[in-house]
């Protein structure tokens, strides 16, 4: 099994070398200690989100955090093209399976869509509250991916911030199931970033879908089958990585 992943406060490992002691404290100090129940001399790996992450081994254990004697340092580059995946929100927490899978699968940055016919709605304190818990949903995922950057959670979108997003995109698609160009046949740019629409349950408007056009988007198909909100952007993820990331 490999080591567990704790994250530090970000800028921690800036200046961090081979050698050097990191403290873990805080919420992911009394995980590793109380939980995980690490000990002196076990292994594990540290990191600040920001693609940089050390290996080392426990050297102390305190009530609720542990030291950590560095014995590796690794810079992971971003990775190209960066995948962005705007997804509409869904109820039955159907949109944090699908961010959490999707960071599991390689997403860069996830956005979420108010859409015409999304049945959650972010408003006041609700919104602050769904941020947040997307944000817990990414980067507990990017612990049990072992990813070394945490997915940027961007703030709620409309309609209008989507078209814009579409238009700043070096490629942008719609997946929709009535669409006819298959997703596994389309040329992905070398670099930049690839933005990725799902709907919500009741699918995206005509009005949506003509205006993601009309900014830029081409709409796609996954397959023969019409797959859940929860399920379609990891499916799609999935290939875009399958064919840019894990050759």
């Amino acid at each position: 099994m490999s080591a567990p992943l704790f994250f530090v406060a970000a800028g921690t490992l800036a200046a961090v070398s081979t050698g050097d002691q990191v403290r873990l404290d805080g919420p992911e100090g009394r995980h590793a200690a109380t939980v995980t129940r690490l000990g002196t001399g076990e292994e594990l790996m540290v990191a600040d989100g920001s693609g940089r992450t050390a290996r080392g081994r426990v050297s102390s254990v305190g009530r609720g955090a542990l030291d950590v004697t560095i014995e590796q340092v690794t810079d992971e580059p971003q990775p190209e093209p960066r995948f962005t995946l705007v997804q509409a929100l869904a109820k039955g927490d159907r949109d944090l399976l699908a961010i959490e899978v999707g960071t599991e699968l390689g997403v860069d940055e996830v956005v979420p869509w108010a859409a015409a016919r999304s049945v959650v709605v972010w408003r006041g304190e609700r919104a602050a509250k769904g941020h947040a818990k997307w944000e817990r949903t990414v980067q507990a995922a990017t612990k049990q991916a072992r990813r070394a950057r945490v997915p940027a959670v961007a703030e709620l979108a409309g309609r209008a911030a989507v078209v814009e997003r579409v238009r700043a995109a070096d490629l942008a698609l719609v997946l929709h199931e009535e669409a006819t160009e298959p997703l596994a046949s389309v040329d992905l740019p070398e670099t930049g970033e690839v933005l990725l629409i799902v709907g919500p349950e009741g699918g995206i408007s005509p009005e949506e879908t003509e205006a993601f056009v009309e900014a830029g988007a081409r709409t796609v198909r996954l397959g023969g089958t019409v797959l859940r909100t929860s399920t379609a952007g990891a499916a799609a993820i999935a290939l875009l990585s399958g064919r840019s990331r894990w050759a």
